[in-house]
């Protein structure tokens, strides 16, 4: 039984009774495993769990946002900035529909979020009743694991077990849909039994047959690069990491979610590799005899064609995943299981210095720099450059997607991953202002600041009403290029320069948009006002949105990568 009177994770108190039915159960069951926040979205087939929380006020936290793909994006961005479940809830029919976006993104991203829906009830399921949608079928491809409740009875056991799945290994979504009589039917008090969850398993011992391989590979590479991903993130393994960085000296580049590993400062940092990575990283990947791949996938962002991906490398690959391993590519080594133990067993000195003095070489040349100022050119770049070193690294930045994602990921240094939010295996459009919000929630008196673009920032405008309901303080930068400005960059590339419903010149005002829901708003036009953008974007209390227009034909910045040519990014050629 829940203990009475049990204090909870923000100071209320738990009720000193047994549930009266399951949705009360509900509510008990995720403040017992330390759930205090929620996002979503009440409708016909979830009031009675809303029903609960009325009758129970303070036990969770409740964010109402404007739509429920917004709820799922606003508990990812909680779970991705804090490390901590996030939990969203939504009716059924279209409710459950609207999440899947955001519940797809948190599969690929490997974000660990509990999906609560209601369902239509279980004599009416199969009948084509009103809002009722097969949540079970729609979900399991894009879930850890997908339940539909049909007893009272098993609800608490459930809950539980979907609480510690969604954190226990590969974290990710589970998603518990759970029928509207199921919600109101009684619930016997033996049934808490079944919510205890803690599924304990011993660590399996450290494969020391790979390690010594692996060892003996680290000592025979002449050019080894550490290839890492947010896989170390997710392993809470950060500092593990930058030790093993330290010991073995070997340069490193980072995928998209790995930014923030390294300080982007760190001579053995060469930066984000890949598609729209930096050329001395993909050059130095090109020339590297070992590749030591630590908590990433060989996503196809990142590698170009496999084929030409690190030619001449041996491979190490340490994952959490089995399923990772040799997906794409085989290593010669592999390593599973948690990189807290696994780093520090395989740390060693690897690298020579003629090698790293190389990479240094191929830094100093083949790093992003920003393009010559002439008049107002890349006020954007500008502003992400003077904000990364104003903000000190330590600003939480929720990109959307589109090309500014991949300004701020070139332009804008982190100090930590968990302060880099970005929708990257599925890249959602309309991510970045409710998963900005998620992280606001999560850290009160943290920076927040959306960094969008125009297309994606009209794709959840509406959470403007979210931010102003609960005065949450985050700012938003709108770069405005009145394009689909990553579509048509690639349209210009690879269709002969044909471009197709890219076009966005009949925008609205956003000034008068976020005013319109009583934010503060300023427009900044030019290189000159970057400066006070920026002071307006650190100092301002509560909300604000930065109208930054572009112009429209600065449009384009260089895809790199390793099947293309980056010459045109370098000034000068390493001797």
């Amino acid at each position: 039984m829940p203990p009475s009177q049990a204090a909870t994770a923000d100071g209320a108190q738990a009720p000193d009774q047994d549930p009266s039915n399951g949705a009360d159960a509900v509510i008990q069951i995720l403040r017992r495993h330390g759930v205090d926040t929620a996002f979503g979205y009440p409708g016909g087939a979830i009031m009675p769990l809303y029903d609960a929380l009325a009758r129970q006020p303070g036990a969770l936290k409740h964010i109402l946002t404007r739509h429920e793909q917004a709820a799922g994006f606003a508990a990812n961005g909680f779970a991705r900035s804090s490390g901590r479940l996030g939990v969203c809830i939504a009716t059924s029919g279209p409710g459950a529909t609207n999440l899947i976006t955001a519940i797809a993104d948190a599969h690929m991203d490997s974000v660990p979020l509990l999906v609560i829906t209601g369902q239509v009830p279980t004599g009416l399921m199969g009948t084509d009743a009103f809002q009722e949608t097969d949540v079970l079928g729609l979900t399991l491809p894009i879930t850890k694991h997908s339940y539909l409740v049909r007893r009272v009875e098993d609800l608490p056991g459930i809950l539980a077990e979907a609480i510690w799945l969604a954190q226990e290994g590969r974290p990710g979504p589970v998603w518990v849909d759970i029928p509207k009589d199921v919600q109101l039917a009684p619930l016997p008090g033996a049934s808490w039994e079944s919510a205890e969850t803690g599924v304990a398993h011993e660590a399996p011992a450290l494969d020391e047959q790979g390690l010594a391989q692996a060892r003996a590979l680290l000592a025979e590479a002449d050019q080894p690069i550490i290839y890492a991903g947010g896989g170390v993130v997710l392993a809470e393994a950060v500092e593990a990491f930058r030790d093993f960085v330290e010991t073995t000296g070997a340069p490193v580049v980072t995928t998209l979610k790995g930014l923030g590993l390294l300080g982007a400062d760190h001579p053995l940092n060469m930066g984000m590799l890949g598609m729209h990575g930096a050329p001395c990283a993909n050059r130095a990947v090109q020339a590297c005899d070992l590749l030591v791949v630590v908590g990433a996938r060989f996503d196809d962002r990142a590698t170009g064609r496999l084929a030409d991906f690190a030619p001449h490398a041996r491979v190490i690959h340490m994952d959490v995943d089995a399923a990772e391993v040799s997906k794409l590519r085989p290593p010669q080594v592999s390593l599973l299981g948690d990189l807290n133990r696994l780093l520090p067993a395989l740390a060693t000195p690897a690298s020579t210095e003629v090698w790293r003095h190389h990479c240094a070489e191929l830094r100093r040349v083949g790093d992003f720099r920003l393009p010559p100022e002439k008049g107002d050119t890349f006020p954007a770049l500008r502003f992400l450059r003077r904000l990364s070193e104003q903000g000190n690294a330590q600003v939480h930045i929720a990109c959307d997607v589109g090309q500014h994602q991949m300004w701020v990921a070139q332009f804008h240094g982190f100090g930590h991953p968990r302060r880099h939010l970005t929708s990257g295996g599925l890249g959602a459009m309309g991510f970045g202002l409710p998963a900005a919000i998620g992280a606001q929630m999560a850290h009160p008196s943290a920076q927040v600041i959306n960094i969008s673009g125009d297309g994606s920032f009209m794709m959840n405008v509406q959470e403007l009403a979210t931010l102003r309901r609960y005065n949450l303080p985050v700012k938003m930068v709108v770069f405005d290029n009145q394009y689909l400005g990553m579509v048509r960059q690639q349209q210009e590339l690879f269709y002969e320069g044909r471009l197709a419903e890219v076009d966005l010149s009949d925008n609205p005002d956003f000034v008068q948009v976020a005013q319109a829901f009583g934010i503060p708003a300023l427009r900044i036009e030019g290189v000159d006002s970057v400066d006070a953008a920026i002071e307006a974007c650190l100092e301002t209390q509560g909300p604000l949105l930065l109208h930054i227009p572009v112009a429209r034909e600065q449009n384009v910045w260089p895809i790199v990568g390793p099947g293309m040519s980056n010459d045109q990014m370098i000034e000068e050629e390493v001797a």
